[in-house]
């Protein structure tokens, strides 16, 4: 399996002057475009870090899934969530022949922790022996910063903060600070036995 980010969070939907007062940094100064451009990294790098501990993207965008074999033949969970449209699925065969599934065989079953692709009426078309199977779709909670949970569009600024006050010290522990990791527990995607049926 293997997830694609096929789009990026435009610069303009980041909340880059709303993270400046976060800081009580100052305006007016003459570098103050290389130093948005800095918080947009510390940004961009905490919502990463949110959304893999999470599974939840935040702010719309547009994905690719790649699949040598169906989970379970009648449904397939998708890695991310929240999902609002399976835009298509394809069939590659091993000569790279590209086969585009009918939407009427499929349909996006939308759930907060574990939606899924569901096949209307039997089972997902088969892969191709030696080929793979390619769903593309959307997922995030809205494509701007307002549409994000209160507590998420927090813990990225207390995550980002903490970015950018550690900048010197480089690279810091893998573990979330305390507050980061209160604000997201609620959000985290409980996996038993693999995720398996």
């Amino acid at each position: 399996m293997m997830l694609t980010e096929e789009t990026v969070v435009a610069a303009s939907a980041l909340p880059v002057a709303e993270f400046r007062a976060h800081l009580r940094l100052g305006t007016g100064f003459s570098d103050m475009g290389e130093e948005d451009a800095a918080l947009e990294r510390y940004l961009r790098a905490a919502m990463a870090a949110i959304e893999g501990r999470t599974a939840k993207v935040l702010l719309v965008r547009d994905f690719a899934l790649s699949l040598e074999a169906w989970r379970d033949a009648v449904a397939q969970p998708l890695p991310v969530a929240p999902v609002s449209a399976v835009t298509e699925v394809r069939l590659v065969d091993a000569a790279e022949v590209v086969t585009v599934v009918a939407p009427e065989g499929y349909r996006l079953v939308a759930d907060l922790q574990r939606p899924r692709l569901a096949a209307c009426g039997g089972e997902l078309p088969s892969i191709p022996a030696g080929g793979v199977a390619e769903v593309r779709f959307t997922a995030g909670f809205g494509a701007s910063w307002a549409d994000l949970p209160t507590d998420l569009a927090q813990a990225v600024f207390l995550l980002a903060s903490q970015y950018y006050e550690r900048r010197d010290e480089g690279a810091g522990g893998r573990e979330m600070p305390y507050g980061v990791g209160a604000l997201i527990e609620r959000w985290r995607t409980v996996r038993l036995l693999g995720g398996r049926r």
